[in-house]
């Protein structure tokens, strides 16, 4: 090598380790051949040996499709993910906040793959909190002729409607008053607690928003989102009379935009269930509702039994298909209200709001024996496998949801310690591994 091109190649080293943004180059099988120390630093704390030779292994807990998304990229190069946010548990020891880091990864031949890590936890906040006003506003001020006015009482009762109401819904106004507003959800998304947490988030910051699906009279089902704003400010005391506005608008015609974002934002690629971001982001306001008004509240750990024996014997693809037929069963079992996420590799979590410890137990065992009588078929394999379960539930001694997975994570090791193919509750003491 010339001199010139030795001061080139000097010059880039430099650069490359001094970049603000974490730099890593890997082989396609994930093998490290660079990493500058600021991607470095922040693999190091998902490392499990305390080693980063190999990328795939360092996010498998956090990033568990990023090696699949790897192999289904056929182009011979280009971008496989651009700015994939991670959730992680927790920062560093004391954080509230969990971190996020944000991956691009580019491929650049057949053989090398280059990564740009960095930390957004601060940005993603503020972006949240954006996206949060915008919807609000958008609400009001976006088609302002297609929506439906009701006014509800303290209970989150119909007191009075707009004639848009029945035009939209098939609903006669007349019918719904006295009703509660969950009349418009789903029979199993709403628990009768739900609404009065609806009714506490409007009061406590102005309004509260969610979209999702609605049903009309005739049981016919569209998206919808649906705006709560109190007739009080916020915080002000009015304990003789509270009163709120409802606001409904059907947005069908934006879901297929909206689901698709939605989908490569929250979504593990290879399962379709919420990402370990997304069921972090979409429990903590579970833990917030406990923490402002005890009910039950359960959370279950799944995990497929011997899988890597699976892997091993089968092959990867077949892993694959087992943990596409895992996640089908799981949201064949749990309900719409339930929170179904895949954590890391075939580790799964489903957070149970209204949910005893033992209505969780209970149908964490039908899951087990649902997947136990069944079988995948992958390419000519017939492939039976089984699943362990452990579960944990919410009470005054738990902080954090770091907390309450770490208890139904040792109920889980005590489900595999006991046989596997079972259910185990968590009960205080030292966690079988």
């Amino acid at each position: 090598m010339s001199a010139g091109l030795e001061e080139e190649h000097e010059a880039l080293l430099q650069f490359l380790y001094m970049a603000p943004v974490g730099l890593v180059q890997t082989r396609h099988d994930g093998e490290v051949l660079m990493i500058n120390p600021l991607c470095a630093q922040l693999l190091m704390p998902l490392s499990r040996d305390g080693g980063l030779s190999n990328l795939f292994s360092a996010l498998g807990d956090v990033a568990p499709d990023l090696r699949h998304r790897v192999a289904q990229f056929d182009a011979p190069h280009g971008m496989v993910c651009d700015s994939l946010q991670i959730q992680l548990s927790r920062g560093q020891s004391g954080d509230r906040e969990p971190r996020i880091l944000s991956l691009s990864l580019l491929k650049l031949d057949a053989e090398r793959l280059m990564g740009l890590l960095s930390d957004v936890t601060q940005s993603v906040k503020r972006d949240r909190a954006l996206r949060q006003s915008q919807a609000w506003i958008h609400s009001i001020v976006t088609g302002i002729s297609d929506y439906a006015l009701l006014s509800l009482d303290e209970q989150g009762r119909i007191r009075d409607w707009n004639p848009a109401v029945e035009r939209m819904t098939g609903y006669s106004g007349a019918a719904l008053v006295g009703q509660p507003f969950s009349r418009f959800y789903p029979a199993d998304a709403v628990p009768a607690g739900r609404l009065q947490d609806r009714l506490h988030e409007a009061d406590a910051n102005g309004w509260s928003l969610d979209e999702g699906w609605r049903l009309r009279a005739d049981g016919s089902r569209y998206w919808g989102s649906c705006l709560i704003a109190p007739l009080h400010g916020p915080g002000e005391e009015q304990p003789d009379e509270r009163a709120y506005s409802l606001i409904l608008r059907d947005i069908s015609d934006r879901r297929a935009a909206n689901e698709e974002i939605r989908r490569s934002l929250t979504c593990d690629h290879l399962t379709g269930l919420l990402n370990r971001r997304a069921f972090f982001d979409a429990a903590e306001p579970e833990l917030q509702r406990w923490r402002r008004r005890p009910r039950p509240l359960a959370l279950v750990m799944v995990d497929a039994d011997h899988f890597k024996q699976v892997n091993d014997r089968h092959g990867h693809a077949a892993g694959d298909a087992v943990l596409r037929h895992l996640a089908a069963g799981m949201r064949a079992t749990f309900r719409a209200m339930d929170l179904i996420a895949r954590m890391g590799g075939e580790e799964f979590a489903v957070l149970l709001p209204d949910t005893t410890a033992e209505g969780a137990q209970s149908v964490a065992q039908r899951l087990c024996e649902r997947i136990a009588r069944q079988q995948v078929d992958v390419d000519g394999q017939t492939i039976s496998y089984t699943v362990s379960a452990g579960v944990s539930a919410m009470d005054a001694d738990v902080a954090d949801l770091e907390s309450l997975l770490k208890r139904a994570d040792e109920a889980l090791y005590r489900a595999k310690a006991g046989g596997r193919n079972r259910v185990e509750l968590w009960c205080a003491g030292p966690a079988a591994r």
